[in-house]
Parts: C-alpha cells; structure tokens; sequence
C-alpha cells in the first residue's frame, strides 16, 4: 500500500458533466463495464433536479475515483452502492476506502439508514469482497446463479444510523 505524496490534496465532491470522459477512463481501466455507459447512468443526476440519486467524484487536480448510489424504491432510508471506483493505477492507496466513508458520510449525515452493496460471488471478485468485509459490512446474502449460470450475487449490508 502507497501513502499518499506529501502535500497531495485530495476531496471528494459532486460529479460534473465535465468529469465524464475522466469517468469513462475510470471505469474502463478498472473493467468494470463499458465506460460509455457512464453518459446515461449520470445523466439524470446532472440533468435533472428532483434525481434523488447521487454522484460523487473523488479528485486530486482531477477525477481518479468516482460512486454512485440511489436510493432503494419502496424503502425508508435503504440505499444502494451501484458503483464505486478507482483509477487502476491509483489502486491500493487507501482511496476506496476514503471514497466509501465520504458515501456513508453523506448519507447519515441525512438521517439515511442502511446502504447495501451488491457484487459477484466469482473468485476474482473476492478482493472487491475483502473490502467491504474490512468496512464492516455483513454479507447478507447470496443468490446462486444470478448473474449467470455459476456466478452468484453477494449482497452486503450497513446500518448507517449507529
């Protein structure tokens, strides 16, 4: 694990629409999915006033990290992490972890209850799951063969509220 260069500022703050061609270099480098997906899945939070979803940038001059997280339909303070990332070559310096606080952070801070993440249950995943294990998040449940034959679901949970 690096630490991080004397000096460096670093903060996490509102996605913009200029941070998407970052993002999309973001998302791609990780191979998480098609970074081009990133214009539609923004697109309500920065075009839309009433979007309750919400997109944070984490930053150092520019975009290196970037979440996404909704709430959950039907629920009482219930939120979904959908997306968190960091630039690979930024990787293994803490930065998910200061990403992932500034997410419960801003949801407790508003009186939100619970965020849960899902990932997959295949074995090169299971760093992505050691992280969220080391946040203390409890595995909540696993649902076989969701995404696709032989690849399950892992669903993690957080009170926020405590």
């Amino acid at each position: 694990m690096k630490d991080f260069a004397q000096g460096e500022t670093l903060y996490v703050r509102a996605t913009r629409s200029d941070d998407l061609p970052a993002l999309r270099q973001i998302i791609d480098s990780t191979g998480l999915f098609p970074g081009e997906m990133i214009d539609d899945m923004a697109t309500p939070f920065l075009t839309e006033s009433g979007s309750a979803d919400r997109w944070l940038t984490l930053d150092d001059g520019e975009p290196i990290g970037v979440a996404y997280f909704a709430p959950e339909r039907m629920t009482a303070g219930t939120w979904n992490l959908l997306l968190i990332a960091i630039r690979s070559d930024r990787q293994g310096q803490g930065l998910g972890a200061r990403l992932i606080d500034a997410v419960e952070q801003a949801l407790a801070s508003d009186g939100q209850r619970v965020l849960l993440v899902e990932t997959s249950g295949l074995p090169e995943f299971e760093r992505t799951r050691a992280f969220y294990d080391g946040r203390h998040y409890r595995r909540e449940a696993v649902i076989h063969d969701f995404y696709q034959a032989g690849e399950d679901k892992v669903v993690f949970w957080k009170r926020l509220d405590s």
